[in-house]
């Protein structure tokens, strides 16, 4: 899905390769609201996981130039030497979060989920709008102590969570 970098114009691509480094090494990805006219929610969701996943593999498996260039021999137009740049200047910070990442790895799974819908109603003027909202309460066991999680979103939130899940489960469903 990398192909997707082809509709960034060319002077806006290393902004963009470094806000995905950025948010490899922990800090803050990408807003889709930055880049929103370019991409659908989807076609943004399978870019950002598509180069977060080169960053990641590149080095992790310390790919050399040359493979990192015929992964992405399809975009052209230079967008494959922007990404080795930023892959250059910024692969020993990235090699450093993949450490601390695989250190601090803690086992948290789901148990439960239970899930309603409502509607705002907090005063007069939010409840003539009438804004659907989604409760989301889960389970999650975290070291042995499981946990009680409970998120309250609105349509556009749902959405994104959705789509990140369904990101996350090609993810795994590749790893099997």
């Amino acid at each position: 899905m990398v192909h997707l970098l082809a509709k960034l114009p060319p002077e806006e691509c290393p902004k963009l390769l470094h806000r995905v480094v950025d948010g490899v090494c922990g800090r803050e990805y990408p807003r889709m609201a930055d880049y929103g006219d370019m991409w659908t929610l989807v076609e943004w969701m399978e870019l950002r996981h598509s180069l977060s996943s080169l960053f990641r593999h590149a080095v992790g498996k310390k790919t050399p130039d040359e493979e990192v260039l015929a992964l992405l021999a399809d975009v052209g137009g230079g967008y494959g030497e922007a990404v080795l740049t930023v892959l250059r200047a910024r692969r020993e910070e990235i090699r450093q979060a993949l450490v601390e990442r695989t250190n601090n790895v803690s086992c948290s799974t789901l148990q439960d989920f239970d899930w309603q819908i409502k509607l705002a109603l907090s005063s007069d003027k939010i409840s003539s709008l009438q804004t659907p909202l989604l409760n989301l309460s889960l389970d999650v066991k975290k070291n042995g102590a499981l946990k009680p999680v409970s998120v309250e979103m609105n349509r556009e939130e749902l959405q994104t969570l959705i789509s990140s899940m369904e990101a996350a489960n090609k993810v795994v469903l590749q790893l099997k």
